[in-house]
């Protein structure tokens, strides 16, 4: 395959926040990779024996962590300075956020163990898919929102403001604010 970038002249870097593919196995990435890795196991050590400093721990990792919320590891991030989680929001064990573009979530919010707030997708073609090109779309979910267990959210999703998305839902498409939405991919089915 001939050089995707070749007319191209921007960086990984400068590609990314534009949405625009770019090389998911880049070593300046790779090192961004590193850091979220690392500073995942120490806030993941210190959780149960020092939650000051966990707390200070993600605060380094994340982009931004609101007042009094609670964040139960392990957490597993890209990059962690793309996550920005509001103040007074609970989020239950094994949070796995691809923050390859901002993922943003309110304040208030519930989210269950074992979400995924996935901004990544890759080409369907498999040449450009194997030559690791990926990009990324924003995830955006209001204040007051809860997602239950196991709940997926996938590139480009926003969330609206006291929706309720049901255990186990894929949410391929926005939600409006207000509303319960269950099942794969996620409907809504009632006001709340």
């Amino acid at each position: 395959m001939a050089d995707p970038f070749a007319d191209d002249p921007r960086t990984n870097e400068e590609r990314m926040p534009a949405g625009d593919f770019h090389l998911a196995d880049d070593p300046e990435l790779g090192a961004r990779m590193g850091r979220a890795a690392r500073l995942s196991r120490e806030f993941e050590e210190l959780f149960t024996v020092d939650r000051e400093r966990a707390r200070a721990v993600l605060v380094t990792l994340l982009a931004s962590l609101g007042e009094s919320t609670v964040v139960r590891p392990p957490i597993r991030v890209d990059y962690g300075d793309q996550l920005s989680i509001g103040a007074r929001t609970f989020v239950n064990f094994n949070l796995v956020a691809l923050d390859v573009a901002p993922i943003g979530i309110g304040a208030d919010c519930q989210v269950g163990p074992n979400v995924q707030l996935l901004t990544t997708y890759h080409p369907v073609e498999a040449e450009p898919r194997r030559a690791k090109l990926e990009a990324a779309a924003p995830i955006a979910i209001g204040d007051n929102v809860w997602l239950g267990g196991g709940v997926i959210v996938l590139p480009g999703v926003t969330i609206g403001d006291d929706t309720v998305v049901g255990a186990g839902a894929v949410v391929t498409k926005d939600l409006p604010a207000g509303v319960v939405a269950v099942g794969t991919p996620a409907r809504v089915i009632r006001p709340v």
